[in-house]
């Protein structure tokens, strides 16, 4: 299965369920994100294995910066 960036970045968009809507690209800075935090985090980890049927630990998002970085652990 192949997906898009855009694609991937709305899944993002709803896994993390920002309060208030944010403008993201695949260059956003993840800590730059007014919600970014442990819950978001799952909320991506969760995305990843139910949308993707891929598994990611909380380490491999400590090595993403931006959402390209996160991206790529799609493989």
């Amino acid at each position: 299965m192949t997906i898009s960036i855009d694609q991937f970045i709305e899944s993002f968009l709803t896994a993390v369920d920002f309060q208030e809507a944010v403008e993201v690209t695949p260059d956003t800075v993840l800590k730059d994100l007014p919600e970014w935090d442990s819950l978001a985090a799952l909320g991506v980890i969760v995305m990843f294995d139910v949308d993707f049927g891929k598994t990611i630990t909380g380490d491999d998002l400590k090595h993403c910066t931006t959402l390209t970085d996160l991206y790529k652990l799609l493989g």
